[in-house]
């Protein structure tokens, strides 16, 4: 694979201006013309010197891939084009190399891109920091605490499909090495009004979504929950579905994330049933009802969605009911309880799913913390990212957008500062003059708002806890009072003139001119969302339940903390957070991210101007380029510049020996560019005018031009010089090599002339010696002949008279061993298989060999029989040696015996040693068991079968009960005198004992087995190889057997069967058992 060409300057290929600083002329048109002319070429990032502007593109770009993350790895901010790996590197190697904690700040408005921007910068740090189990384990669970919570926290806007509806604050922990260690999360001013209403268009949050489309029916119905969305009040049916969106494939990403993060499967199940229950509370439906006194109360229509809702949070239903119908004061001593209108049993219930779904989300931010905190106790540098609503301005702008932009102008605050902050110490630390840098300071603004005596929050504080009625209305006149002198603030009732007569206006609205613009917010429910109030008697109902984890999230509903004092207020907390925000913020090394959505449409390739024109003024980016650009607009280290413009000088091109200042002092000079349009610093050389810096570039493109001529024209001689040379050396090369090849042509030719004289010169010399041989040998051959014929003659003549005699005999010998030869010949190609039981053999040619024929037959049989037993294990041998023993015990004697040939001989058909039923037997016998069989012991006084384990060891055969396991009997092989059995087909027989002995005190056995064949010759063996005695076997179809004093005749007969096949045996008398044979 060709190496990656990568550029070696922010203004190499440049399209537009990379930073806006080197933009001229610098306007708001020129601002938005060079954004589009680089939107245009798929370049989605620019600079304000070390602010990224991220414009989102609606599509997906190929600049996002590993390649990309090596390429910007550990290069300078400016040295490749603008992108988020740059300003993500640059925060990182400072961290990690300069022990600087860093801050990542993302603004914009929703559907700008900030959740994704926030996603890209933690995906490279975990892409560039250290690798590892321990290290991995802690990036995979900071990645996956992104899908968790922008399922609880994110919603369908108008703006934005995936828009963050709160404010995430993330603390990244890194150790000395620059690996993570693990991370906090905060969490600011979630939208939980979004869970009971949501504007036109809008979608409530994802999670409610994804559990109806991905979780099985058996989970829903856990859940009490059905997949349709249209049966639940708090979901807008209008943008249930979104394309391109999958809930039910984000549900199982959920699902999967919580596992990676840390939640047990309890928890995760305990979440699940609070969102199930916030789902149901939006179902239930109140109606009037009047009550004896004339005062009006409201009663639940369905009871049966709240006993679901209870059953899923395990309180008592008649506790919630209460708690919807009745509300209780307490004021000291004393408590009132007064019923709830209809009216106000909506807003109960509206407020109890909102304070359960705001509490759920920051118990998983405090959950998720547990997980993902860092576990050891060194210090740490932190790296901290700020994703948070952008500055919003909609045509109704309530109490949620009034919060946003005040959280806007604290950051624009800060930005403001920061910036100077840096630009200041970067001019001392260079030596450089620093001169004041006029702006505009909103901070006369956030006065507006957060000042604690005459501020707007502090009025609608105050005004919330006042006694007596409070509405909006009045916490307006309040505004009016208090504020209106202030040059940022604007009221239709003001008590100043200049606004009486702006009808644009309306009466229960009021307008704060923001740094980013003119804001009109309606007062109306200004004062219910910052009280935020949920009843105590919901509280405590909550608090009541069974279910743990609601049970934590309502504390202060414990009767035994019960505090009179108010909760503070939804602005008082917010302004504190914001507060402890700054804070943070203002110790680390900020970097700034700024996203801007160039269309409404969410559609790719669509810019507008108007629209992106409102947000460079509301971010304030024109005025960040002003402060950049308001002391020098362009700072670059001396080696790099030197590097860069050294072609444009004569003294310091191609090389520069001396220091890399006195170069660029020396370039400058010779270049006789105006002292008062730079400076040098320590490190750096300061351009003012960016017209400067494209003057330079200019002039480094021309000569850049002439070098690259210069060059070519060198090239082009070298080039034409080495092939002048290669063609001349060629020449030479080709030229000796024809000659050798002419001469070598010239001595083949010489050569097989030379070879075709000599050859027809030999031809010649062979041919005079082959007549000369050739009639010598005739003169030999007619030599021998001769003598040949005469010594014939000579010996017929003597042998005559012995020829007659002998000629037959001669022949008859002579023609037998021909007959001979052709009949081994023959059946050396018509032998039989080696197969001992092939009974083929070819057909005896000749009578005479009649006694041949059958002694080679014979002979051939013996030598394949003993080939074959070659082939025998010891355990095959062992096997065919008792399958002889039966054939010649029972062959023609047994009509069982035939079906049992092809039978192999087992012995242990029952498997003692690994059956536990038997453990019991296999401890008592401590000898080679070797066979063990159920047979049926034949009763001696009635004929009846009893099932027995027959076992057969080298000294002893054995009866045991089948199931127990006890032996019965046990009679050494010395004992047993005889087997009898009859000649049928059959499996009973008898064991005769020797009389007096101690097992024959019963009498002799009858028994019966499916494998009487196996069994005898089992025990004629074994009693021969220990008593050195054969073993009487009788087959006879009558035979006598000693029943204790008694003998009695066992005989056999023929008969039908009422069993089928299988023998019976039944006592005649005290003289006679018959067994009937089928």
């Amino acid at each position: 694979m060709a190496k990656m060409e990568v550029k070696t300057s922010l203004l190499d290929d440049m399209i537009g201006v990379g930073d806006m600083v080197l933009l001229e002329p610098l306007n708001e048109d020129s601002f938005i013309n060079n954004l589009k002319k680089r939107f245009d070429h798929n370049e989605v990032y620019t600079y304000i010197g070390s602010v990224v502007i991220s414009i989102n593109p609606y599509r997906s770009l190929p600049i996002y891939t590993p390649e990309k993350v090596e390429e910007y790895r550990n290069r300078n901010f400016y040295e490749l084009s603008p992108h988020i790996f740059a300003l993500s590197d640059e925060a990182y190697r400072s961290l990690r190399d300069q022990d600087k904690d860093q801050c990542i700040l993302i603004t914009g408005e929703s559907g700008a891109g900030k959740t994704e921007a926030s996603k890209l910068v933690m995906s490279y740090v975990a892409a560039v920091c250290g690798k590892g189990a321990e290290v991995n384990q802690v990036k995979e669970q900071l990645l996956q605490s992104n899908p968790v919570l922008e399922a609880f926290g994110n919603a369908k806007t108008v703006r934005n499909d995936n828009s963050s509806r709160f404010g995430k604050y993330m603390d990244i922990e890194f150790d000395f090495k620059g690996d993570p260690l693990g991370g906090v999360i905060s969490n600011y001013l979630l939208e939980k009004s979004r869970v009971v209403k949501q504007p036109r268009g809008e979608r409530n949050f994802h999670i409610f979504y994804q559990i109806l489309s991905g979780a099985s029916e058996d989970f829903l119905c856990e859940l009490k929950l059905e997949r349709d969305f249209s049966r639940y009040n708090y979901l807008g049916l209008d943008s249930a579905k979104v394309n391109g969106v999958d809930d039910a494939a984000n549900f199982r990403t959920v699902r999967n994330a919580m596992q990676i993060v840390g939640f047990m499967d309890h928890e995760t199940q305990s979440v699940f049933e609070v969102v199930a229950a916030v789902l149901k509370l939006g179902n239930i439906e109140f109606k009037p009802e009047s009550r004896v006194n004339g005062l009006d109360e409201s009663k639940i229509k369905d009871k049966n969605e709240l006993k679901e809702i209870c059953e899923l949070t395990g309180i008592d239903q008649s506790v919630l009911e209460r708690a919807f119908s009745f509300r209780t004061v307490e004021a000291k001593q004393e408590k009132v309880s007064t019923t709830l209108n209809v009216a106000q049993a909506y807003y109960a219930r509206d407020a109890l799913a909102k304070n359960l779904y705001s509490r759920l989300f920051s118990w998983l931010v405090t959950r998720i913390n547990e997980s993902i905190k860092a576990q050891t106790k060194v210090r740490k540098k932190v790296m901290g990212v700020l994703d948070i609503y952008g500055f919003e301005i909609f045509e109704d702008n309530s109490f949620e957008q009034f919060i946003i932009n005040y959280c806007n102008e604290k950051l624009q605050q800060i930005f403001i500062e920061l910036t100077l902050k840096e630009e200041q110490e970067e001019y001392i630390r260079e030596g450089i003059e620093w001169t004041h840098i006029e702006y505009f300071n909103n901070a006369i603004i956030c006065d507006l708002i957060e000042n604690n005596q005459t501020g707007i929050l502090a009025m609608l504080d105050e005004e919330c806890l006042r006694p007596g009625t409070v509405t909006d209305d009045t916490f307006l006149e309040k505004l009016n009072q208090v504020c209106a002198t202030h040059q940022h603030f604007e009221s239709r009732m003001s008590k100043c003139s200049r606004f009486l007569n702006d009808t644009t206006l309306p009466h229960s609205c009021f307008r704060i001119q923001h740094y980013a613009g003119k804001v009109m917010y309606q007062v109306e429910g200004f004062v219910d969302k910052n009280n935020d109030l949920l009843y105590r008697d919901l509280s405590q109902a909550m608090w009541k339940a069974s279910h743990t984890l609601i049970k934590a999230l309502f504390p202060e509903g414990n009767p035994a903390k019960i505090n009179l004092k108010r909760p503070p207020t939804a602005g008082s907390q917010f302004k504190a957070s914001v507060a402890t925000l700054m804070k943070n913020l203002q110790t680390k090394n900020p970097n700034y991210i700024r996203c801007i959505k160039p269309n409404d449409k969410k559609a790719a390739h669509i810019f507008n101007d108007a629209l992106v024109c409102h947000q460079i003024r509301y971010l304030g980016l024109l005025e960040n380029v002003r402060v950049r650009r308001a002391g020098y607009a362009f700072r670059q280290a001396y080696e790099p510049c030197l590097e860069r413009y050294k072609m444009l000088c004569k003294q310091t091109w191609p090389h520069w020996r001396g220091p890399a200042r006195a170069g660029v002092e020396v370039l400058f000079n010779e270049l006789e560019i105006p002292e008062e349009e730079f400076s040098f610093g320590r490190s750096k050389i300061f351009i003012r005018n960016p017209r400067t810096l494209f003057k330079l570039e200019d002039l480094r493109k021309q000569r850049l031009e002439d070098l690259a001529t210069l060059i070519e024209k060198i090239y082009r001689g070298w080039k034409c010089r080495t092939r002048f040379l290669l063609m001349k050396k060629s020449q030479i090369v080709i030229a000796s090599w024809y000659r050798r090849y002419a001469q070598q042509k010239k001595y083949q030719k010489i050569k097989s002339s030379a070879i075709v004289v000599q050859s027809y010169i030999r031809g010649w010399k062979a041919r005079k010696l082959l007549r000369e041989l050739k009639h010598q040998k005739r003169c030999n051959e007619a030599a021998t002949i001769i003598a040949a014929y005469w010594h014939g003659t000579q010996v017929r003549r003597e042998y005559r008279k012995f020829f007659r005699a002998n000629a037959g005999r001669k022949i008859y010998e002579f023609t037998l061993q021909r007959l001979m030869q052709k009949y081994f010949l023959e059946m050396k190609n018509k032998m039989p298989s080696l197969s001992p039981i092939d009974k083929n053999w070819p057909v005896r040619p000749y009578l005479f060999l009649d006694s041949t024929h059958k002694e080679l037959k014979r002979i051939f049989h013996l030598w394949r029989c003993k080939k074959y037993r070659d082939q025998f294990t010891d355990q095959q041998k062992l096997i065919y040696e008792e399958k002889l023993e039966a054939s010649e015990l029972f062959k023609d004697k047994k009509a069982l015996y035939p079906a049992s040939v092809g039978q192999p001989f087992q012995g242990a058909y029952l498997e003692i040693s690994k059956n536990p039923k038997y453990k019991k037997l296999k401890d008592a016998v401590d000898e080679k068991i070797i066979i063990a069989e159920v047979v049926n012991k034949i009763n001696r006084a009635n004929g009846k079968a009893t099932s027995r384990i027959f076992l057969l060891t080298k000294n002893n055969v054995l009866l045991a009960d089948q199931k127990s396991g006890n032996i019965k009997s046990e009679v050494p092989l010395g004992d047993v005198t005889k087997v009898s059995m009859s000649s049928q087909n059959d499996g009973f027989f008898a064991v005769h004992l020797k009389e007096g002995s101690g097992a024959a005190s019963k009498g002799d056995f009858l028994l019966s087995s499916d494998h009487l064949i196996e069994m005898a010759t089992k025990l004629y063996r074994t009693t021969l190889s220990q008593t050195k005695q054969k073993l009487n076997i009788e087959i006879s179809d009558e035979f006598l057997v000693q029943f204790r004093q008694d003998k009695v005749c066992v005989k056999f007969i023929q008969g039908s069967q009422k069993n089928g096949n299988i023998p019976t045996c039944k006592r005649k008398n005290n003289r006679l058992l018959e067994v009937a044979v089928p």
